[in-house]
């Protein structure tokens, strides 16, 4: 008989527990942007829906290595979050606000 994970996670010590979480903290922090529409729970249908494209534009979108800003920024709008951009540099992390007006 399967098992919910809840009922495993409370078996595991303390320790094991506080891993476990930080690992799922490391890995969501290194997402795909399909990835993160699954996780949000659409499909790319819904999601293409959302923006106004159609499936197949949005399948290339997830697929690609290079976007520009505004296109990322409202990709990550309508999955509910907010893009936000840091560049960091020797001196300290620095929040970029030049594109703020692509939100």
């Amino acid at each position: 008989m399967a098992r919910k994970f809840q009922q495993l996670e409370e078996k595991m010590p303390p320790e094991a527990r506080a891993w476990a979480k930080a690992r799922a903290k490391e890995m969501m922090a290194e997402m795909l942007l399909a990835e993160i529409r699954k996780s949000v729970g659409l499909t790319q249908e819904d999601l293409a829906a959302q923006l106004g494209v159609k499936q197949p534009t949005l399948s290339k979108l997830e697929a690609q290595d290079d976007m520009q800003i505004s296109t990322l920024s409202r990709l990550i709008q309508a999955l509910g979050g907010e893009l936000e951009l840091i560049a960091h540099l020797p001196g300290g992390d620095i929040r970029i606000r030049q594109f703020a007006g692509s939100r």
